[in-house]
């Protein structure tokens, strides 16, 4: 029986060997860090994770995971409403709602599952979504599952937003604008000041993911809301445990009390997916205990992204305009990022090509990704090889 599709895809893997656009996968035999080591034996510096604030392997989540194996156990074997839900859950969401100004918080298992389980609860075929063109493919997945009325904007293009969200007036009863709050692949802020006037305008609902956004944008890393001098105010935030915050598993939405109970009673990754494991749960709210003291890794964040960009603009790399801790060195060409992020490898540098699927057709590049763990040599070293490889593969003069 497994004949014929065998067949099939042993030459489509071929295929996709041949255009030198196999992922093969990269192992680390090491805590994630500025400096990991690989199976091969190499030392490399990590500028590919979204380790934003270094958090991944800090030894004050690390204690906090240990502690709560020992108070709470491994796993809870359930799901939340059946016998799951344990007091540090309910602990974390309340901390992950004071950190976003919002009113109550529900936990998911990853961030893929909150988006994937926002719409259906809340939406049906009288209603509209409206997202932009650059949503990340759990939201994408997520408007799928509904039957509501679907339209999608030009990427945080303000003017085509607001003609969808006149069209989506002539019929929809209610009607939701959805924005990733830094866009994955370029970088840029979601510019939702003005999103949130036109929701006024339009009486439309506003979800934000905060996934790349959390931690990283606004003063104290409160994400776009903070950015914009518009906590409180936005509907839904969804966001992930697994970036800044810690880097482990584990996602959230949060924000209108209402929303999040009907999302109890009703999200189906929430009411089919094990709870939480307690160690994740201890981690995480020693790890919103930390952001509550300081802003010292925001700091070094900002500093170390504003500095590597300068630096690869300097030297003659097409940069896409960003406001977070993504740099887009743009290469166009998918067997290029290939053969550059392999010959960066062999300098030392750990970076990863993205093409289409991924991006674009057309549009491939290589992702830098900053974080606080980063020391100004770490960045030092990779403008140098970027600089060298770019000049050997003609990317830059």
């Amino acid at each position: 029986m497994y004949g014929k599709i065998k067949e099939h895809l042993q030459k489509e893997l071929a295929d996709i060997k041949e255009a030198g656009l196999f992922k093969d996968e990269r192992i680390i035999s090491s805590p994630q860090g500025a400096d990991i080591e690989l199976t091969t034996g190499d030392g490399v510096l990590n500028f590919c994770a979204n380790n934003y604030l270094g958090l991944s392997n800090h030894p004050r989540l690390v204690k906090a995971a240990k502690d709560t194996l020992d108070t709470h156990g491994f796993g809870m074997s359930s799901v939340r409403f059946i016998c799951g839900a344990q007091d540090i859950h309910k602990e974390l969401e309340k901390k992950i709602a004071e950190f976003f100004g919002t009113e109550d918080t529900i936990l998911y298992a990853a961030c893929f599952d909150a988006n994937g389980g926002a719409f259906e609860p809340l939406f049906s075929k009288e209603d509209a979504i409206i997202s932009d063109s650059l949503n990340h493919a759990s939201i994408i997945d997520g408007v799928r599952l509904c039957k509501a009325q679907r339209f999608r904007y030009e990427n945080a293009n303000m003017e085509d937003l607001e003609a969808k969200l006149k069209e989506a007036s002539e019929t929809a009863r209610f009607k939701i604008i959805v924005t990733d709050g830094v866009f994955s692949m370029d970088g840029n802020v979601a510019p939702l000041d003005k999103i949130n006037e036109l929701a006024k305008k339009y009486d439309a609902l506003v979800m934000v993911d905060e996934c790349h956004s959390a931690g990283v944008v606004g003063k104290t890393g409160r994400g776009v809301t903070e950015l914009f001098n518009i906590r409180g105010e936005v509907d839904i935030i969804t966001g992930t445990l697994g970036k800044a915050f810690g880097g482990g598993i584990g996602g959230f939405t949060t924000g209108r009390k209402e929303i999040i109970e009907m999302l109890r009673q009703r999200s189906r990754p929430y009411l089919f997916s094990n709870s939480l494991i307690p160690a994740a749960v201890g981690a995480g709210i020693e790890m919103f205990n930390m952001m509550s003291e300081t802003s010292e890794l925001q700091d070094k964040l900002h500093a170390n992204s504003e500095y590597f960009i300068s630096k690869m603009k300097e030297v003659g790399f097409d940069i896409l305009p960003t406001e977070s801790a993504i740099c887009a060195v743009m290469l166009y060409d998918a067997k290029l990022s290939q053969d550059m992020a392999a010959k960066l490898l062999d300098e030392g540098i750990y970076v990863i090509g993205f093409y289409y699927p991924v991006v674009p057709k057309g549009k491939a590049r290589i992702r830098v990704q900053l974080s606080a763990a980063h020391e100004k040599e770490h960045i030092d070293k990779a403008i140098t090889a970027f600089t060298k490889v770019g000049k050997e593969l003609g990317v830059i003069k």
